[in-house]
């Protein structure tokens, strides 16, 4: 039975040795994992970057106006299945939750911190990885040109200095040739690198403004009292509107309402 993948596999590889020697195979090997971890990281970067959409911006304003007026349980069920897998919608989430529960103000910060941070790690590596690519493919390229050139001297030392031309342009094509792949694949990766770094910056930023502009907000334990009240009962009279629901009048419960209101 003939494998299809021997003609691509055997002939591609026959090519470059060829062409360039041994430091061509490396230098595909480079170039195929660079553009594997590029996809992988426009992809990861598409589901699970840090973004600030216009109803988280919008929130974002709420609390700043009136923070009672802001429901981070609410916030989480109107987000949507796509919504949450924005990092940076937990990290608002978790924030407002910490404010209103009166936690310490330096933990609050420290915790925001280190969340944000994690929400970022998972594209240092992708982007480690292309940058040693651009850096390192220049690098096998001189390899291959200082290879191609000993072998060129090695044919004139063969022929005691009276090599002909034919003999010594193997080595030197092999030479040239490394140098010009190892740059064509050097100047991409390098560019793709810079734009990557470039986007995390501007992520890095976006997270930084947005929780400055929740934790420069102070938090009134009594305003925060009565918008939980107000929430409560909001969401009973909702349920007293379901067909079936229970009717009855909760004194007790009502007393508790009106005094944590006022």
């Amino acid at each position: 039975m003939t494998d299809i993948s021997a003609p691509f596999s055997n002939g591609l590889l026959a090519q470059l040795t060829e062409m360039g020697g041994p430091v061509m195979v490396v230098l595909l090997v480079i170039a195929v994992l660079g553009v594997v971890t590029f996809i992988y990281l426009m992809l990861l970067g598409t589901l699970y970057a840090p973004r600030l959409p216009g109803s988280l911006k919008k929130t974002v304003i709420s609390w700043q106006q009136n923070p009672g007026s802001v429901s981070p349980a609410a916030i989480r069920e109107q987000a949507g299945r796509w919504g949450r897998l924005n990092p940076l919608l937990h990290l608002v989430t978790n924030t407002f939750e910490a404010l209103n529960s009166q936690q310490d103000e330096r933990q609050i910060r420290e915790t925001a911190a280190r969340d944000a941070q994690q929400s970022l790690e998972p594209f240092e590596a992708p982007l480690k990885i292309i940058e040693v690519i651009a850096a390192l493919a220049p690098l096998l390229g001189l390899l291959g040109t200082v290879l191609g050139m000993m072998e060129a001297f090695s044919a004139m030392a063969a022929t005691e200095g009276r090599a002909n031309a034919t003999q010594l342009s193997g080595g030197i094509y092999e030479a040239l040739t490394t140098t010009a792949a190892g740059l064509v694949v050097a100047i991409p990766f390098a560019a793709l690198a810079a734009w990557v770094e470039f986007r995390l910056r501007r992520i890095h930023k976006t997270i930084n403004s947005t929780l400055v502009s929740i934790l420069n907000v102070t938090v009134d334990p009594d305003a925060k009292a009565q918008a939980d009240a107000r929430q409560a009962v909001a969401t009973r009279e909702c349920a007293s509107t379901q067909p079936g629901a229970d009717l009855s009048y909760d004194s007790a419960s009502d007393r508790r309402f009106a005094h944590a209101t006022g």
